[in-house]
């Protein structure tokens, strides 16, 4: 059917995923994998592309009276609420201030929308808002605006957050997942999988003789000292949903580049690689809340990872691999006992509601 100008008005309003396939939303098309890839790029891309959305960043690059601005947004459902280590009030807050950071921007102002089911204590209410305080307060950030809903009982699970931020960008910081180039090194901020492994310790009332403890923190600060020590910072990524896995596999196929990883190099600590073996996780395919990928030009590799090192945030740090131009859109990783395996992007959910 067309209207008065001659446009189809049913153009675009096929269902690209095929309900054969899923007639119903899986838990999966929220994990982070390649569903999730999928949902995104061929229900929602598809019908709201513009330039700004097409470079599935962390955020929205904007430029807005000749300053560029960084806007991003995030909702928040983690079961459970409070863990060691935050709670949903810091993980919302950091994870908005470090979608902000991963686009080189310095987070400016917050919002923050809340839907709370009826019947939800006052007290752990007023515990998240605190939290809320708390972490504002230590990223730099002011919360500016936000919403109140409350939906009744049994409608909800307790609480879920929404956050959004703007920051601004600084004059020569070009981050962009498409910027991975041939040669650059590849820089993990820290040991992997120890957000998701504290969730699951506490869903799976599980003991470990070292307490599993979230690594939700805000990264704005370690990326401003990655900044002033060197300029040829590519691409930076938070590995949260998917893990590292997840977040590398997304920057090799916007950038048509090969990865190649080192397996030895990975930081995974003791108590959380034992707490994936008791489970059947892949530590690179974990949620981290508080750790960075950077990828950046090898004349420099050297003097930024001294940098983060020097960091609380960083310390840990460690050159894990480096981009090539074979095997363009595929990540690989050499292993211990000395092959070479395929790293692919998970299909199915491995971790709900971890963030």
């Amino acid at each position: 059917m067309k209207n008065g100008n001659g446009i189809d008005l049913n153009a675009g309003m096929a269902c690209p995923i095929p309900i054969s396939d899923y007639k119903k939303v899986l838990l999966a098309h929220g994990g982070g994998g390649r569903l999730s890839q999928r949902l995104i790029n061929e229900m929602f891309v598809t019908q709201f592309r513009n330039e700004h959305l097409d470079t599935l960043h962390d955020g929205a690059i904007l430029s807005v009276n000749n300053a560029r601005l960084a806007f991003s947004t995030d909702s928040f459902v983690i079961s459970p609420l409070f863990f060691p280590g935050g709670d949903i009030g810091t993980l919302a807050v950091n994870g908005t201030v470090n979608d902000l950071a991963m686009c080189g921007a310095t987070p400016l102002y917050l919002s923050a929308a809340f839907i709370i089911e009826e019947g939800f204590s006052m007290d752990d209410l007023w515990k998240i808002v605190l939290s809320m305080k708390e972490a504002a307060g230590r990223a730099g950030v002011q919360l500016v605006t936000g919403d109140t809903k409350v939906v009744d009982k049994g409608k909800g699970d307790k609480i879920f957050i929404n956050t959004s931020g703007i920051g601004s960008i600084p004059d020569g910081i070009d981050i962009n997942p498409k910027n991975a180039r041939a040669g650059d090194k590849i820089i993990l901020s820290g040991t992997i999988a120890d957000h998701g492994m504290a969730i699951m310790s506490v869903r799976e009332n599980l003991e470990f003789e070292t307490e599993l403890k979230s690594d939700c923190a805000p990264l704005n600060t370690l990326v401003l000292a990655m900044f002033a020590a060197g300029k040829r910072i590519h691409v930076l990524r938070d590995p949260t949903r998917g893990g590292v896995a997840g977040a590398l596999n997304e920057i090799a196929g916007s950038a048509h580049v090969g990865i190649m990883l080192d397996e030895a190099k990975i930081p995974v600590s003791e108590a959380v690689q034992s707490a994936c073996e008791i489970l059947g996780f892949d530590p690179l395919y974990v949620a981290n809340e508080g750790k960075l990928l950077a990828i950046v030009g090898k004349d420099e590799s050297e003097r930024i990872l001294s940098a983060m090192q020097a960091h609380p945030l960083g310390k840990n740090a460690v050159v894990i691999g480096e981009v090539t131009m074979e095997d363009s859109g595929t990540v690989l990783m050499k292993s211990r006992i000395g092959g070479t395996r395929v790293v692919d992007m998970l299909s199915g959910e491995q971790l709900p509601r971890i963030c």
